[in-house]
């Protein structure tokens, strides 16, 4: 398990019963930094990567739940491979978190 501290979000991410792999966590880490610059009230983000037999040829899984002022952010993919998922898991995210930025309101 790997934690880190970045600005003030802090990054867990967790390999079930997978070995740990330092190019997806630079990769995951690179990517949810970028994230926080555009919304920076993100507390905490959990990362985990699975593994599942898919008949499909797909089951490396990503999921990803944030933490911030309100309700945790969840999303998930199941793709080809480890970076494809989590990709696709920021691209969902990013696309809730753009919708809960549009119904907060100003301090005034």
């Amino acid at each position: 398990m790997l934690i880190l501290k970045v600005r003030t979000m802090e990054i867990i991410i967790q390999f079930v019963k997978l070995p740990t792999n330092d190019y997806l966590e630079s990769f995951v880490t690179k990517k949810l930094n970028k994230l926080y610059k555009k919304y920076s009230w993100i507390i905490k983000a959990q990362v985990f990567f699975k593994h599942k037999t898919d008949p499909k040829g797909k089951g490396q899984i990503c999921e990803i739940q944030l933490s911030h002022i309100g309700p945790k952010i969840f999303a998930g993919s199941n793709e080809i491979s480890y970076e494809e998922a989590a990709a696709e898991t920021i691209r969902d995210l990013e696309i809730q978190l753009e919708k809960l930025k549009s119904k907060m309101k100003p301090y005034q």
